[in-house]
């Protein structure tokens, strides 16, 4: 499925990104291949990079190295801002448009409009069409700004933490409308989020960021299926030797506890259970950088 003649939604080959005022890379050596019509969470911790690489995947900074394809086309491009729709964290709208005002523009800049979807998104949340964008609270200024990128009918939609200030319910409203877009109409989402409970039902792809550089590209259940969760006496650390990789481990007295990408039959008498999508996100998060060379080589061999 990730192979080079694979559908893609986005490709990155040695991708680099610096901010000349701030010095150094923002992004470095990055390589992934993303299937098309997938919902892929992006992870990483605080100034991973994830933002950035949204950006340069709107179109809306440049690489300073390596290549870079949504949609086998370059970011940025006519052919590619046809396709694509980004929902940033600041969520640009015009505070004097009312909601109406603000979907007939989205209506006059897009050749393909759903205005019947862009419209429902709006109802389903209870905003008048008529109240102004300035006078909503934030949540609703949030679905206001979803139902514009999707009203749009993009072929890869683009958001970065779009649901920090939703409520619980409103949240699961949203991840259930982008759910549809996927199964009715192939949308692929790459959905940068904090909260990794709420990309456990939702994701079936894993792009981990860790300072800077891509630590996983793959496939939420294959994640699940090769990992996993081992509880035992701490006199047994030494047998999570090769082939075995310990992501994350943590000990309390004189027991241990360790995820694990396992390759092979375990060694010693360990309780095992498969990790949650959240479980194996969290680990690599936490993950320490003397793992990343055996981490490396096995996200390559995966991919």
């Amino acid at each position: 499925m990730t192979g080079p003649d694979a559908p893609a939604a986005l490709r990155a080959t040695g991708l680099g990104f610096r901010y000349r005022t701030r010095g150094g890379w923002t992004l470095r050596d990055c390589g992934f291949t993303v299937p098309s019509g997938r919902i892929t969470a992006l992870v990483g911790r605080n100034g991973a990079g994830k933002s950035t690489l949204l950006h340069l995947l709107g179109g809306l900074l440049r690489a300073d190295a390596g290549e870079l394809r949504v949609l086998d086309a370059v970011p940025g491009t006519p052919e590619a801002r046809a396709r694509v729709s980004l929902l940033t964290q600041d969520k640009p709208l015009y505070p004097r448009f009312t909601v109406a005002d603000t979907l007939r523009m989205g209506e006059k800049l897009n050749s393909s409009w759903d205005r019947a979807g862009a419209e429902r998104i709006v109802r389903e949340g209870g905003i008048p069409l008529a109240a102004r964008v300035g006078e909503l609270s934030p949540g609703h200024s949030t679905r206001v700004a979803l139902a514009l990128a999707l009203g749009k009918r993009p072929e890869l939609l683009l958001l970065d933490e779009p649901m920090a200030d939703l409520d619980p319910v409103a949240r699961g409203e949203i991840m259930a409308t982008l759910m549809t877009e996927v199964a009715e109409r192939g949308t692929s989402i790459v959905l940068s989020s904090h909260v990794l409970s709420e990309l456990e039902q939702t994701c079936d792809w894993v792009l981990v960021l860790r300072d800077g550089r891509v630590e996983l590209s793959e496939d939420a259940d294959a994640l699940r299926e090769s990992h996993a969760v081992l509880t035992g006496h701490a006199d047994q650390v030494d047998t999570l030797t090769e082939p075995h990789t310990v992501v994350h481990r943590r000990a309390s007295g004189r027991q241990i506890t360790a995820l694990i990408r396992q390759s092979g039959p375990l060694r010693g008498d360990w309780h095992v259970e498969r990790p949650r999508l959240e479980d194996i996100l969290s680990g690599y998060l936490q993950a320490g950088d003397a793992m990343r060379p055996a981490l490396t080589e096995r996200t390559e061999a995966a991919a």
